[in-house]
């Protein structure tokens, strides 16, 4: 239990700070993007925190648990998504907006920017419905049971809305610094320690399926090779497109900081990340009877998605224990923060302030954000208390997201033929198609193997119409004018 006393504590003096910071926040630009004043230490943790949440220390790790070194593929794609973000970053600060729903209506009109809107508030309340699941874990885990899940995910989801609804960026990004910080030494440290309560890599060799240890796990999917791709290309996509990204962009002081933070930016993601799934795998190699036990039936044994939580109590010592059990919970905390706070400020300036009340004062806005954040945060709950798996609810969040607003939003910062239609057409069949075909796989499960309908993910035809709907409509409508892109392509204007 000192466990839980500690972090506690160590929340309450993030919570001071958070109180005294709120304090000083006065307009939207304040509360949305930072009043646009992050330095590039700043930057760099509070998007590595941004990234690393439950996504990785719940659902990755539940997949590693089950897949092994082939659960890779998903972080991967974030990866490749943060060098093809390096080169559009200065871009992005130099746009200078809140949300990406600013692009998108820039580019392709305002039902675009409504539209998206609406895809990105679905998908990021289940994201933070798995951050609120995950903290359940955590509490679970700490208190060996003394805090069931249901319990610790209402106490998380507590924390979380009052900590966004006081501060939002400010309080979330300089939340973020000392997070991160805690997120890198708790994971590196650990690692030695797990391998050698596991037994080393000989024992693991022993007791885990052989799959573990390929390229493509052979038996996770009905076409492995199409699962492990859609991991990839899902996790690609959200980070391509993902609006809390942009929002840390510009929060940056200047373009060239948001691009040198972003290179640093990968270097942290790929360590943690991967030490992540080490520990996992070699977590799971230790509790492999109690994992099987737990697949079989979901009631006995040792849930996958809690395995790093496991191996924080019972497989280091303490202190490495309470840094990892509390890089689990910060990340938790930051994840759950920044995309509570995203799709409010999308519901605030995408559509209130643009269909609604254009001239709404300052402080309306601001008072309006801090209920919306709590109205959502009441939804994410909802949905965490019916949740099944944290990985097959970040899947389809990463799935309607990256199908449906990705494919526009690159094409509306790299693709000057990019038209109207188009871009509103991508982003209406994407989302469609993602979400009918996740309805399809409810209604006739049969039919659709661990949710694919017929084996295959749904990120592939969701993906493939967006994108073909983006290229066919733009080539089929007349291209936009030298006006229409000049703020996104400046030497239009010449």
């Amino acid at each position: 239990m000192w466990y839980l006393y500690v972090i506690l504590v160590y929340f309450l003096v993030l919570t001071g700070l958070n109180f005294f910071r709120a304090r000083k926040i006065k307009t939207q630009e304040d509360f949305m993007v930072a009043g646009r004043s992050l330095n590039i230490r700043v930057m760099v943790f509070t998007l590595i925190c941004t990234w690393i949440g439950s996504g990785t220390f719940i659902a990755g790790a539940e997949y590693a648990a089950r897949a092994g070194f082939s659960s890779l593929w998903m972080p991967a794609g974030a990866w490749v998504g943060i060098i093809v973000i390096y080169f559009l970053a200065s871009k992005i600060r130099t746009f200078g907006q809140y949300t990406v729903g600013d692009i998108l209506e820039v580019r392709y009109g305002k039902f675009a920017r409504l539209f998206g809107a609406l895809a990105l508030i679905i998908s990021f309340t289940a994201i933070v419905s798995y951050q609120f699941r995950a903290g359940g874990y955590i509490l679970n885990v700490i208190t060996e049971g003394k805090i069931t899940v249901p319990q610790g995910q209402f106490w998380t989801a507590v924390f979380v809305i009052l900590f966004t609804a006081l501060g939002g960026m400010v309080a979330v990004a300089y939340t973020d610094l000392p997070n991160g910080i805690i997120i890198l030494i708790a994971t590196i440290a650990a690692v030695p320690f797990v391998i050698h309560a596991a037994g080393g890599l000989s024992s693991a060799l022993i007791t885990l399926p052989p799959e573990h240890f390929t390229v493509i796990n052979e038996t996770f999917g009905t076409h492995p090779m199409l699962k492990a791709g859609s991991y990839f290309l899902a996790t690609m996509l959200l980070l391509l497109g993902v609006q809390t990204m942009y929002q840390k962009f510009y929060s940056a002081k200047t373009p060239k900081d948001a691009k040198v933070a972003v290179s640093l930016w990968v270097v942290g993601t790929i360590i943690v990340e991967t030490v992540v799934v080490v520990i996992a795998v070699f977590a799971a190699s230790r509790y492999w009877p109690e994992i099987n036990a737990w697949l079989v039936n979901h009631k006995t044994g040792i849930d996958p998605a809690s395995i790093v939580l496991v191996a924080a109590k019972k497989m280091v010592p303490p202190i490495v224990g309470l840094l990892l059990m509390g890089a689990a919970s910060v990340v938790v905390l930051s994840t759950g923060m920044n995309y509570l706070l995203s799709p409010t400020t999308n519901i605030m300036r995408d559509i209130y302030q643009r269909f609604l009340r254009r001239e709404a004062s300052q402080r309306e806005m601001v008072a309006l954000q801090r209920i919306m954040v709590l109205i959502l945060g009441v939804i994410a709950w909802l949905l965490a208390v019916k949740m099944e798996s944290v990985l097959n609810t970040a899947y389809f969040a990463y799935t309607i997201y990256g199908a449906s607003i990705t494919p526009a939003l690159i094409a509306a910062l790299a693709w000057k033929r990019a038209t109207r239609a188009g871009g509103l057409w991508s982003i209406i069949l994407g989302s469609v198609t993602a979400i009918a075909l996740k309805v399809f796989s409810g209604l006739y499960p049969q039919l659709s193997p661990e949710g694919d309908p017929f084996g295959i993910p749904i990120i592939y035809p969701a993906f493939l119409i967006s994108i073909l709907a983006l290229i066919i409509i733009s080539y089929m409508t007349k291209p936009p004018s030298k006006e229409e892109i000049a703020s996104l392509f400046p030497d239009e204007k010449k």
